[in-house]
């Protein structure tokens, strides 16, 4: 009998050693921090598509380290940036992490080391884990590639022209200097 994984409740010790594969999908209501960075709902969102793989990382003083590597979509309806109207915006993730003991391991780890470094648990909730790291992986200035709408490209301000226009108060002085000198 195949033991069933909850990767709200994994024991990551046990699914690096297996090297264990597991994914999933999901609808964006099930993840509520990042369904709060969504725009509007002109669009919808596509559904949250995320894979994790546990690995042994070998290390030269003997043993494994526990290794997780993490890959998530999702498409999101974001502001655009340049037109403020909904885009659906790619959104994606690739991480690999490695588990070490104690959070003192971790913080003298996590400068030198390629991958994102992590404390152990033996009940580690690897979906929060995917959320983060989309959250993390939103794009700074979501943009159209064309915007559907046309966007005036001048700052032209007729208000401004016609100010201009106007002839200047002190105009008038220039004109007094001019007759007292006769």
């Amino acid at each position: 009998m195949e033991k069933k994984l909850d990767p709200q409740h994994l024991d990551v010790v046990a699914f690096a050693r297996d090297a264990v594969s597991l994914k999933g999908q999901g609808q964006l209501v099930g993840w509520p921090r990042l369904a709060e960075e969504q725009f509007g709902d002109a669009l919808v969102a596509g559904p949250v598509v995320w894979q994790l793989q546990g690995h042994g990382i070998a290390q030269p003083t003997g043993g494994d380290q526990v290794g997780l590597d993490l890959k998530a979509s999702v498409h999101l309806p974001m502001q655009c940036q340049r037109c403020l109207t909904p885009v659906l915006a790619a959104v994606e993730a690739e991480r690999s992490f490695r588990f070490v003991a104690d959070e003192a391991t971790a913080a003298a780890l996590d400068d030198e080391a390629e991958e994102d470094i992590l404390v152990i648990s033996r009940d580690f909730d690897a979906l929060a884990l995917v959320e983060d790291e989309l959250i993390l992986s939103l794009p700074l200035v979501p943009l159209h590639e064309v915007c559907p709408e046309v966007l005036p490209m001048s700052a032209a301000d007729p208000e401004f022209e016609l100010a201009s226009e106007r002839p200047n108060p002190f105009g008038v002085l220039a004109g007094l200097k001019s007759d007292t000198s006769k």
